[in-house]
């Protein structure tokens, strides 16, 4: 078997890739690289001039080649690898009629516990996000900010005492909202500083949250490890990060108790299970990282499937509504806050063929938020 094309599809907000053989066999992966789709797609591009030709069954062979041919690496690349790395592990299930999970050591579980997305920009919006989410028969809500999920072209400004406390504030009415139920995976977006997400954390303790997610950005793994030193609620973090390699700087230095690889930028299918292995060796929980579409919703579910350390996986909202379900041909089934595993071969989703004349490519517009006095607020 050899692959004779592959082919970048833009559908909506994300980029899709397809790895055609000469047996008829196409495999599909998606790229996590976000912001940076068109450059992602200049990745694979390049990765087509060594790809074409070759047995897409060589996984492993082709990931350390494409991975390590050039030397360079970064978010708009590793997405490429991780969509391409993806489609031949869908090419390698059909081809032997099989899950993908089950040539990566079979299935650890039969389905997968999900949390669903909460989003408001006042607290009774996302109070009500909460109830709605347990209605449903949610175990566990994320996205959850405790600052408001306001509009970037709203100027910030709130003196520390007024930040902190409406944050912890607002924690409690969540966790009074939903009882123990619910678990609570607190978004906090890289806002903080390691100060201010030391005296956060403190402070909504006592509301035992499932996790306190990427408090500071994820440029220094030391600073992460002293915020990490200094609260006793788990941290969970990586879904910037690329490589083990990363993964492994944070997780040496007690950095984290959740980590959170996107399968479509960290590697794929290959990469990711390597860093859940790590996280095993350490203790750590697997949480995949998945704002994404549907197809990455699927991969990740390959992943949850085969990995004993699995914890929760982040389930985007309205992918069992229009336009999310109409970009392939069906859904993964959603049962009781749980995703049921695919027992189809491949990854087990399929683009629907006219998603891209029905979903037209829209680019993600360069916007961030500013401080009143005109600096940069990462939000």
């Amino acid at each position: 078997m050899k692959i004779t094309e592959i082919k970048t599809i833009h559908v909506d907000r994300y980029m899709f890739v397809q790895v055609h053989t000469d047996e008829g066999i196409t495999g599909l992966g998606e790229s996590g690289a976000w912001g940076y789709l068109e450059a992602s797609e200049g990745a694979v591009n390049t990765f087509k001039r060594y790809l074409i030709g070759q047995d897409p069954l060589r996984i492993e062979h082709h990931w350390n080649y494409l991975y390590r041919w050039s030397h360079f690496r970064g978010a708009a690349i590793m997405g490429a690898l991780s969509a391409v790395d993806i489609a031949l592990w869908d090419i390698a299930g059909k081809w032997f009629g099989v899950p993908t999970y089950q040539l990566l050591g079979g299935k650890c579980r039969d389905k997968a516990r999900v949390y669903y997305h909460v989003f408001g920009n006042t607290t009774d919006k996302l109070v009500q996000g909460c109830l709605d989410a347990k209605k449903r028969g949610f175990t566990a809500v994320g996205h959850l900010t405790p600052f408001l999920d306001e509009s970037h072209d709203l100027p910030y400004f709130k003196t520390h005492a007024h930040k902190m406390g409406e944050a912890i504030d607002r924690v409690r009415q969540y966790r009074e909202a939903v009882g123990d139920d619910v678990d609570l995976c607190i978004e906090i977006h890289r806002r903080l500083d390691p100060a201010e997400a030391i005296v956060l954390a403190q402070g909504i303790e006592k509301y035992h949250p499932f996790f306190y997610e990427d408090p500071i950005r994820p440029d220094s793994f030391d600073a992460m490890a002293e915020v990490a030193r200094n609260i006793r609620i788990p941290i969970a973090t990586g879904e910037r990060l690329h490589t083990i390699y990363e993964f492994e700087a944070l997780l040496s230095r007690g950095a984290v108790q959740y980590v959170r690889p996107d399968v479509c930028m960290a590697g794929g299918i290959s990469h990711s299970k390597k860093i859940a292995a790590l996280a095993e060796a350490h203790h750590a929980g697997v949480v995949p990282h998945n704002p994404l579409s549907p197809v990455s919703t699927a991969a990740c579910l390959q992943l949850a499937a085969c990995i004993p350390n699995f914890a929760l996986q982040e389930y985007p909202k309205g992918e069992h509504e229009a336009p999310k379900n109409e970009i392939v041909k069906s859904v993964v089934k959603l049962e009781g806050g749980f995703l049921i595993i695919p027992d189809a071969p491949g990854i087990g989703i399929e683009l629907a063929p006219d998603a891209a004349e029905r979903h037209p490519y829209r680019p993600r517009e360069v916007r961030t938020r500013l401080h009143v006095d005109g600096s940069v607020v990462d939000q």
